[in-house]
Parts: structure tokens; sequence; C-alpha cells
């Protein structure tokens, strides 16, 4: 029966899968635990892996996936378990951990994982850039509003895939094409259906409207390019030449030309009045699967899954250069508005971004699933917090790196945290617009701070414990009292989000920078603003006191650090040699040195006296978004958008430690598996699975 019948259906709607959980799995694992007890049944468990690996591997069957199903309704650590070899069907994973899980050469045909990226296949930006557009392998499209980050509707229709959307140039209309052989038009503003155009007969893979809005066309796995009267949904013309699936088109600017990209390894240019091909591009070796215009359509960009991208002169079809770099296919290509920057897109889960007019690889852009957002050290220098964009807090044993606990409750990204001075409590700031107080021995949440109305960008602790200072996107900065959780005072002055809080060593002022490009003294007393600095020309990401509080440094996107003498208000010195945005800087507890965090992915650190830069610190991967220093000055963690923290010698400048809290599937073992579709593979990577042929061996 383990074999032959599955406990539940994993692929199941969720009404369903619930209802064989609660109907099947639930009695079976009680009956287990009645009889063995958890150590007894996970140990039996255990077993029928075992035989199973050593006298039925890769035999079609039930029996893997429902020991694993049944492994996880006892909430057993799965850490470390090999299903190597085995045929693990209808396993319903989601929302899972799995780090250390071996499925080499596993067959995981019909189990659920978690989809985080799998289940946007397009998106588009309407002409204003208020609304985000998204199609999904529901069959769903979904419109965001992007000021306010909201939902803004949901189109349903679709019976499969939606591959592509697009905006008419007007903004009033939406285009989507679907695996289910249909292109509909919608209107924006209503979400109701205007067209559905019928015609192709296999998947519609890309749509494209032209710059006058006139005219719609689709591209089809049934070899041909269609064009479309968007105000009746006829059918104009229908274009025909690739010998194989068209994936990509892309209208120019000035809308006579049309250019696609094909299965057949080609990029065609087609004369829109005529439906005539003009020219064939050769060059690629392998699948086209974007195209693009540059803004003033001298140029276009290929993307291909022979991992290049090709620039072509459009007037002559000339293949200008071919950029290389990417590991894996590349999906999309797109020019930024003013024509100076192309990025590119690929499976290998980065973005590059490349100066057109030299053909520079510029930088790697990398998504994790868990960005960090903010670190700080606990008083005595064992212990590093950090916020993460997973909406937890995590604490850290800075001598092993291991991750000591893990909070939740926030319901959106952490962007600040710090500890109390006597290290008992952690304060955090979210986007959710609350500030909540936690115990650091139980880990318990002992207050949630209510007043913001925005994202709270930055918290601080008074010297003595007793206030806590918070900064938020509201314009504002509350003043709260600890013990209580009252807020006693709310600072105005600022005309724009405020990014940055910091105490003075006596706790008698406070500082904070804005985006509205200026720093502000506070009394602390009165909530009177003493002062306001003005010098820096874009906004100021962070401000700190030198320990004898007699210096104030502040870091802007104008790519200069400030130093402010706090008695006369006199800017002191300008710290110049960043090619970039300064999101961080951090005085050492000895006062001797300053430390910087920069949009180049490093740090720097100058010697306070005399302003000189003593060394840069690299090895980061994406920008730098906070610094601090341990109690006596020797170490220096940084934390980045690459999602680790590392931990420096402040001496040499040698990286001692990096930490990185686990993704869902954290050096899970996917080499050879079967089942799984590339986009699915390319899933499991980007949440920490790994290809490791050194890790199949049990």
């Amino acid at each position: 029966m383990l074999a032959s019948h599955s406990l539940i259906k994993a692929q199941a709607k969720d009404y369903i899968r619930d209802s064989q959980v609660h109907l099947i799995l639930t009695p079976v694992t009680e009956r287990l635990l009645t009889t063995f007890g958890k150590e007894g049944s996970e140990q039996k468990l255990k077993t029928i892996l075992h035989l199973l690996r050593e006298t039925h591997p890769q035999t079609p069957g039930y029996a893997a996936g429902n020991v694993l199903n049944l492994l996880i309704q006892l909430k057993c650590d799965l850490r470390g378990y090999d299903f190597s070899h085995l045929t693990v069907w209808q396993a319903y994973l989601q929302r899972l951990a799995l780090p250390d899980v071996n499925f080499a050469y596993a067959d995981l045909a019909k189990s659920v994982f978690t989809e985080t990226f799998g289940s946007i296949l397009s998106v588009a930006f309407s002409p204003s850039g208020d609304l985000l557009a998204a199609g999904t392998s529901t069959g769903e499209i979904r419109l965001w509003h992007i000021p306010s980050s909201t939902p803004f509707l949901t189109f349903t229709g679709h019976t499969d895939w939606v591959r592509s959307v697009a905006f008419s140039p007007d903004g009033q209309t939406l285009a989507s094409a679907s695996d289910d052989y249909t292109i509909r038009s919608w209107g924006v503003s209503s979400g109701h259906c205007l067209h559905i155009l019928k015609g192709h007969t296999a998947r519609v893979r890309s749509a494209a409207f032209s710059p006058d809005g006139q005219t719609l066309a689709s591209a089809s796995a049934d070899l041909t390019i269609r064009l479309w009267e968007v105000r009746t949904g006829q059918c104009l013309k229908t274009l025909q030449e690739h010998t194989s699936r068209v994936y990509t088109i892309a209208f120019s600017p000035d809308g006579r030309t049309l250019a696609s990209g094909s299965e057949d390894q080609t990029v065609r240019l087609w004369e829109i009045s005529t439906g005539q091909c003009l020219r064939t591009l050769l060059g690629h070796t392998d699948r086209v699967y974007s195209v693009n215009f540059s803004p003033d359509g001298m140029v276009l960009a290929s993307g291909s899954y022979d991992q290049t991208v090709r620039l072509w002169e459009v007037s002559t079809g000339h293949c200008l250069n071919i950029l290389g770099g990417h590991s894996s296919w590349i999906r999309t290509v797109s020019f930024s508005p003013n024509g100076r920057i192309l990025a590119s897109g690929s499976e290998d889960q980065t973005l590059r971004l490349w100066e057109v007019s030299t053909s520079q690889y510029l930088r790697t852009l990398r998504g994790h699933a868990n960005r960090i957002q903010s670190v700080a050290f606990g008083p005595d220098g064992s212990i590093l917090a950090s916020g993460n964009e997973d909406r937890t807090i995590q604490i850290w044993e800075v001598s092993t790196g291991h991750c000591l606990s893990t909070w939740q409750g926030h319901t959106s990204l952490i962007w600040s945290v710090a500890f109390s001075p006597n290290g008992n409590i952690l304060a955090s700031g979210s986007e959710d617009h609350t500030i909540r107080l936690w115990d650091v021995n139980t880990g318990r949440c002992l207050n949630t701070l209510h007043g913001h109305t925005n994202r709270v960008r930055s918290v601080a602790f008074s010297p003595n414990g007793t206030i806590l200072a918070s900064s938020g996107e509201d314009q504002t900065v509350h003043l709260w009292n600890v013990r209580t959780g009252h807020c006693f005072n709310i600072l105005r002055g600022h005309t724009y989000r405020v990014w940055s809080v910091a105490f003075n060593s006596d706790g008698s002022i406070l500082a904070s920078s804005g985006e509205d490009h200026t720093v502000r003294l506070w009394e602390v007393s009165s909530g009177r603003c003493l002062i306001t600095w003005q010098g820096h020309t874009n906004r100021v990401y962070s401000v700190v006191f030198s320990p004898d509080g007699n210096i104030l440094a502040s870091s802007s996107e104008d790519q200069t650090i400030r130093l402010w003498n706090v008695n006369t208000g006199h800017c002191l010195q300008i710290l110049q040699g960043h090619p970039c945005r300064i999101w961080a800087v951090a005085f050492s507890p000895d006062g001797n040195i300053l430390a910087s965090g920069n949009d180049d992915q490093t740090i720097q650190l100058w010697e306070a006296r005399s302003s000189k830069c003593l060394m840069v610190l690299r090895g980061h991967a994406d920008r730098i978004g906070a610094v601090v220093f341990s109690p006596d000055s020797r170490l220096l963690a940084s934390s980045s958008g690459d999602g680790t923290i590392k931990l420096w010698d402040v001496l040499t400048g040698e990286c001692l430690k990096t930490f990185r809290s686990d993704r869902p599937y954290e050096r899970t073992n996917i080499i050879g598996v079967r089942g799984l579709t590339e986009t699915q593979k390319a899933t499991l990577k980007a949440l920490g699975a790994v290809e490791d042929e050194l890790g199949t061996l049990s």
C-alpha cells in the first residue's frame, strides 16, 4: 500500500489536499506515534528509506514520497536526510526548510516545492511608471500600484501560463500572451477583457504594441508572428519565415520595423507596412529568447540561450559586439531610457549591466532570498543581530558564526536594529510602520510601538537606555519611553523621509539625517531643533557621533562624508574618494577610525584625526548597507545586499568570517534530478540548492 497509493496528492487543489491530510495523513501519523512514539516512528521511516535504496532504487511508486510526507507530519528535522536515487512522488514541500537534504538523481515528478521565483513569468511597467503588471503561471495577470506598493487588479481569463504582458503607449490597455494559444486585451482601469485574439495554433510567447498603439504583434510557437488591429481585434497580417518557435518580438521606435527572435537561432527584421522580411541576422548558436531596440533605433540587442548578448547595427545587420559573462541562458535584454546602459537577465539568477557605447561590463546585481538590511553588535561584542528582508531578525554568535535564534513577528521588511546599552533589549524598525522591542534572552516580543505612518528606517537607544528614537518615511522622528512604550515627543522639520538617527554620548542631543539633504540636531529634553546643517547635495543616509560627542559624521548619496563640529556647527572636513553613494558610517569606540559602507561593494577605513583613507575592504558582492565596530574597536561587521555579514580585522583588513543564514533549500543536492523543469531547478538553486557530485555518496 505504501508504494502503490499516495497518502496525499501534492498537486491537488488546496482544499482537496487539506482534506487528505486531515482524513488520511494525520490518522496514520497518530497511529505511528501511539505505537512507536516519535523517535521510534522516525527510525522506522528511516529504515524504509534504507531498504528502498538497497532493493528498489528508481522503482516507480509512492513509498519514498509517503515517507517524506509522514516525516513532515511528525515534525521531524529533515536536515541531512538522504533521498538520493529514489522515486519521490507526491511530496508536498512548500513552505518547508530542507537544508542539506540529498535528492541527487531522485525522481521528483509530481512533488511540489516552494515556488518563490517560479510563478512570475513576465512583468511590464505602465508608461507612467505607476503600475506594474505581472503574468503568472496560474493564468492570472496581477497589477500593482507602484507608489503605494499595493495590489491594484487581478485579471482572470487565461487558462494557462501568461508568458508576456505589455501596456499600450497610452497606458489604457494591457495585452497578455498565453500558453492557451490566445492573446487578450484588457482595460487597465476596469479590468475587463476587451478582446480575445484567436488564430495561433500553439503557445503565444510574446506580445508588443506598436509605438502609435494601433497595432499589436504576437509571436508564437506555431512559427508565426501575427499583426492585429487593436481597435477591432482583427488579424491584419501573418509573418512566416522562421523555421522554429518564435519567442520574442519588439517594435522599432519609429514603428516601421519589427524584430523577432526564434528557436531557429536567428533574429529577423520585418517591414511592418508590407510584412516582408528585410534581413536575417545570423550568429547566435542557440535559441534567441529576447530582442530589444535602443531608444534611438540604431542598435538591436538580442539575448540567447548560448549565454551571450549580441549588439547589432540595425541599418546594416552587422554584429557590433558580443557580450559574454553569464553562466546560463539569457532570458531578457533591455536598454535604459537614455540608451547608455543595457541590462541582461539570465537563468543564472543574475542581472548584468553593460555600457552600450563601449560594451563594457559594469556590474552584477544579485537577488537573494534574505537580503540583510541592518546589523548591530551586542554591548559585549559576543553576539550580532541582523534584520533581514525575509521578515525575520536573526541573532548570531560572533565567535562561531552560528545563528543562535530567529525571531518573527513583523509583517514586512526590517530596516534597522539596535541593542539597548545593557544588552537585554533589541529594537527593530520595520516597513510595517512599527517598532518592536524584544527580550534578547528569550526572544519574546515585549512591546510593539505604533505611531509612525510609513516605513521606520532607523532606531537608536539613548546611552542610559530609557529612550528610543525612531525615524521614518513619514518625515518625523519619534521619541519613546522604553519602559512604557509611550511616545512622548514627535520631532518635525524634515521635509522628506528621515533615514537615520543617533544620540550623542550623554543623550542630550539627537541627530537626524534626511532625504531633504539636511542634518538636524535636536534637544532631546524639549524636542527643539537646535540647528540644521546644509551642505550635502543629495539625500543623507547615515549620521553618527564621535565617542566624545564633539564631531558628527554624515554620509550621503552625493558620494561624500562630512565631518561637523557639534559645538560650532562648522563643516570641518569633506571626505571624498567614493565613486558612488555612501550608505553607512561608524566611528570606532576609541574614536580613532571612521568606517564607511558604499554602493560599490567596498568598505573604507579612515583615520578620524587626519581624514586619511587607511584601507579599502573588498569581498562583498553587493552594496554595503551597514557597518558597526565591536566594543573593543578591533573588529568591524558589515552587512550587504549579497545576503551576508562579514567580520573584518580592523588592523589588517582581513575578512575573518562570513555569516549567511540558511535559505529554504541551503545545500540541498539536486544533481541529476528528474521530473523538474529547468525553471524549477533554477528556483531551487536561487533558494540555496546545489548540484554536488561529491555529495551523492551516502
